[in-house]
């Protein structure tokens, strides 16, 4: 019986040691729904907008030090070059804002710098790629990832 103690105060000192302590969630990141690529169009330059709501629970403000997309294409319909799985990296975003209060839970809005091409005349949106977009965010806290709800369609005009 003697053991029983140490044998409980050892127990309760793993737990409490492999407990996560409060940190920051990333949820509901949500993707402008689509945007139409116009014929002839080739690298042709366009925001992607997004927004993610984060949720600090420590007990000091969380600074955000940088945001990464990356766009994986889920779906396609027509001739699309890239193929399903395939990920583009849209590198660092703009944001706002840039920290998060101490138990506060925010939403961040982000501008992501995104291209199209589109080589063909006119078809009547007939091809389209669907994109998952995933959000990096480096914070003082941390990084933490969220992927879109919802997808993100080019659609060929």
């Amino acid at each position: 019986m003697r053991n029983l103690p140490v044998l409980l105060l050892l127990t309760l000192g793993a737990a409490v040691a492999c407990s996560s302590g409060p940190s920051l969630t990333v949820s509901n990141t949500s993707v402008d729904a689509i945007y139409s690529c116009p014929p002839g169009a080739s690298d042709a330059a366009y925001d992607l907008h997004a927004t993610a709501d984060v949720h600090n629970t420590t007990s000091s403000t969380v600074t955000i030090n940088s945001i990464t997309a990356v766009l994986t294409l889920e779906a396609s319909k027509g001739a699309w070059q890239e193929k399903i799985g395939d990920s583009y990296n849209a590198g660092s975003a703009k944001f706002t804002p840039a920290t998060v209060a101490a138990g506060a839970t925010t939403t961040v809005q982000v501008t992501i710098a995104s291209a199209c091409t589109n080589s063909k005349a006119g078809n009547g949106g007939k091809d389209y790629g669907d994109y998952a977009v995933t959000l990096h965010i480096a914070t003082s806290a941390g990084t933490f990832s969220d992927t879109s709800k919802n997808m993100h369609r080019i659609l060929a005009a």
